[in-house]
């Protein structure tokens, strides 16, 4: 999962946000155990309770079930949930402030679909 935390989110978010991209990744597909809290939060000297409530988020948007005695399982359909969630995240919060950028940067967007396409 690497290291790398920062101050602008709470670590419960940003390893909530790890799981999420894990799942969208397919490094975790629908039915995998998720690392046990006491793991990652060994392995990253983490408070359990920083690791439990992200995992209690991810519970809470039908991304993982918790099965008793046996942890945290990704649940059918969670990347196609996350899919939803996250598109329609980036259109609310991501892009409109991306649009503003190429418009002040006087970059013509037909431009830029062109270049994209030619980098592929």
């Amino acid at each position: 999962m690497g290291h790398d935390w920062h101050d602008n989110a709470p670590i419960y978010r940003q390893l909530k946000d790890k799981v999420v991209n894990m799942i969208l990744n397919e490094e975790l597909k629908s039915g995998e155990a998720l690392p046990s809290v006491r793991q990652i939060a060994a392995e990253f000297q983490l408070n359990p309770i920083t690791v439990s409530r992200a995992y209690q988020e991810l519970v809470d948007e039908s991304i993982v079930e918790m099965k008793r005695g046996l942890g945290m399982f990704v649940l059918d359909g969670a990347k196609e949930r996350l899919l939803e969630s996250e598109r329609a995240r980036f259109m609310s919060e991501e892009w409109p402030a991306l649009l503003k950028r190429i418009e002040n940067l006087g970059i013509d967007i037909k431009t830029l679909l062109k270049q994209a396409k030619q980098g592929e």
